[in-house]
């Protein structure tokens, strides 16, 4: 199963895809997943595909081997007239965002790197910032190690944090969190916590990613398909 490992050194591709209904998830999810089950790509490494919770939606988390490996299936016929015309008749939104994972952390006592799957009941959140490309780093800094205290968070079991490198359909600097709960209810209620509740370390890092960010969207999901490179 995929793994979320600094050490890796693979691009990390988040393809996200909103849509407006149950039905269209459902037929998002079936593109995905004769698209991930006939992958033969130069470079791929792997992909695990996502189903959207609290809106209807998809992720598919890819792994590959470089940016070139990347271009060149983007620059191919079956992408540009086949695979982006169907998504675009079924999604709200198309982002395609590729990263370098530059933070990982995980719960005491659950061991090892985050892994990406199917088998595990994660409740997984993936949230993206826009930020200014000045701003970029530090932002990227208090999502990682200015969180430390996340340990400590009920139903708290991961969380991972990307620097935006380039996109398609994105303009500007960003960066990605993608984090792993218990369950939808530890995760909403870390969510939704006042923030006068909030311990101060977190109250003082939030006002600080409030004051650099432009902007920002969540989404939460279910992993629900993967498959590798040779499977």
């Amino acid at each position: 199963m995929p793994k979320i490992a600094t050490e890796d050194n693979y691009l990390l591709v988040l393809n996200l895809f909103s849509t407006d209904t149950a039905e269209n998830q459902d037929q998002l999810l079936t593109e995905m997943r004769k698209i991930v089950d006939a992958a033969s790509y130069e470079g791929w490494i792997s992909s695990t595909v996502h189903a959207g919770v609290d809106s209807p939606g998809t992720a598919n988390f890819i792994q590959w081997r470089s940016g070139e490996d990347l271009e060149a299936r983007y620059a191919g016929d079956e992408f540009k007239h086949r695979t982006l015309p169907v998504f675009r008749e079924i999604t709200t939104g198309i982002r395609l965002l590729q990263n370098e994972i530059v933070f990982t952390q995980t719960r005491p006592g659950l061991g090892g790197p985050a892994e990406v799957s199917p088998d595990r009941d994660d409740y997984t959140a993936i949230e993206v910032f826009r930020v200014g490309e000045a701003d970029q780093a530090e932002l990227i800094k208090l999502l990682g190690e200015g969180q430390d205290w996340l340990v400590n968070v009920p139903g708290y079991r991961s969380h991972s944090v990307f620097k935006g490198l380039r996109a398609k359909f994105v303009e500007g600097a960003f960066a990605v969190v993608y984090s792993q709960w218990d369950s939808k209810e530890a995760y909403d209620a870390y969510r939704d916590l006042a923030h006068d509740q909030k311990p101060k370390p977190r109250r003082s890092n939030d006002e600080r990613i409030e004051e650099l960010k432009t902007e920002s969207d969540v989404n939460t999901y279910r992993v629900v398909h993967t498959r590798a490179a040779g499977e």
